[in-house]
């Protein structure tokens, strides 16, 4: 195949006069960050070579805005940060509906295991609930998207749509020979992110699980305790197996009930400053165990890692993901956002977990789809044994 270059024309010219500015704009913007026009300009000419090319040379029209777009999520991608993502204004949106706990979708939680797009978590009374979807099922298509390598963002973009639309799903799952096809109608989604029960009502030892930190979450946990409470809760297990994490903030609000006042965790700048960050609220002052696993991750570690340390409760379960960096989302224009790691934590005891986990207090491996639940099972003994009963 052949291809003929061309001398540019006086209407390409014009064509090009304000993408000119834009790039000179970028210039000055590299040129205020810190003298990186000296010493790397043969990279950004070839970075505003590239721009022009494509702009006026490229088959196809190209909108400068998808070229900036482009550029945006090239410069954040080279970051190599699995947490660090450009979100155009579709997909933002879905961020923050995430965040605030209520947004149009399927109702399955979903994450990255061995890479591939796991859920994690199915919620009753949902689109995906109602079709069968289970915990571990591996998500290989969204309708005509390989979801092989996506990463978590745009797979959520995918699966969120109006209200009353449909998406298809091909899934492979542990045991079955071949992938299953779905079509699922998408509903109004506001999902708890808080289930509790009584555990052993003779004993007064409750359950609270919570599935991700949201704004809404605080708010549920106090709801669900008080409840707990009147049934005559004195022992209590919390669930953090299988929770991605969330909101920072809302998760320090959270052990404000299983630790007292004091650090719960620090946050670590580049520049070296510190935060910390304190539980305030009402302590339950109850035996705890806390249940975690290789899927506890960022904000549930948070809270895992302020138990252990401050000594309020005992771990029970797998070692943690290691998710130890903090991201902050930032608003562009356009209604676009940028979710960019910008520190590191440390728990209360100062310990570094970032890619290497909380280590349980007792270790109990539980087999996917096993029948007994062994971790919950040893959480109950422990507390029984703490309120001086006989284990079970």
């Amino acid at each position: 195949m052949e291809y003929t270059p061309r001398e540019w024309s006086g209407g390409e010219r014009r064509q090009s006069r304000g993408f000119r500015w834009l790039a000179l704009l970028l210039f000055l913007v590299f040129l205020l960050a810190g003298g990186l026009l000296a010493k790397n300009y043969q990279h950004l000419g070839n970075l505003l070579r590239v721009l022009v090319l494509v702009k006026t040379q490229y088959l196809h029209p190209v909108s400068t805005g998808t070229l900036v777009d482009g550029a945006m999520q090239g410069i954040v991608d080279a970051l190599d940060d699995p947490y660090s993502v450009y979100l155009d204004a579709r997909t933002f949106k879905q961020l923050q509906e995430q965040i605030r706990g209520s947004f149009g979708g399927l109702g399955i939680l979903v994450g990255l295991k061995n890479n591939q797009l796991t859920v994690v978590r199915t919620y009753e009374n949902t689109p995906a609930f109602e079709k069968g979807i289970q915990p571990g099922d591996i998500i290989v298509k969204i309708d005509q998207h390989d979801a092989r390598g996506m990463d978590l963002e745009t797979a959520v973009q995918f699966m969120r749509g109006p209200v009353g639309s449909q998406v298809h799903l091909v899934i492979s799952r542990p045991g079955l020979d071949k992938p299953l096809d779905l079509t699922i109608t998408r509903q109004e989604i506001s999902v708890p992110t808080v289930q509790s029960r009584m555990l052993d009502q003779s004993a007064g030892i409750g359950y609270l699980a919570i599935a991700q930190f949201t704004e809404k979450t605080a708010d549920e946990v106090e709801q669900a305790l008080q409840k707990l409470q009147k049934a005559g809760l004195k022992a209590l297990v919390l669930d953090l197996r299988d929770n991605p994490g969330g909101e920072l903030r809302a998760a320090v609000h959270v052990a404000g009930f299983f630790v007292p006042p004091g650090p719960v965790v620090y946050i670590q700048y580049r520049g070296g400053q510190e935060d910390e960050l304190k539980a305030e609220g009402q302590l339950l002052r109850l035996p705890l165990v806390v249940l975690v696993n290789g899927n506890s991750a960022s904000a549930a570690e948070i809270l895992a890692g302020a138990v252990q340390d401050r000594g309020t409760g005992r771990l029970v379960g797998e070692k943690t993901f290691g998710k130890g960096v903090v991201q902050t989302v930032f608003n562009l224009s356009d209604g676009a956002g940028l979710k960019l790691t910008t520190a590191r934590y440390l728990t209360p005891g100062r310990h570094d977990i970032n890619k290497k986990g909380i280590q349980p207090d007792v270790v109990v491996e539980q087999a996917p789809g096993a029948a007994v639940d062994r971790q919950l099972e040893k959480a109950r003994q422990l507390l029984e044994e703490k309120l001086e009963r006989p284990a079970a």
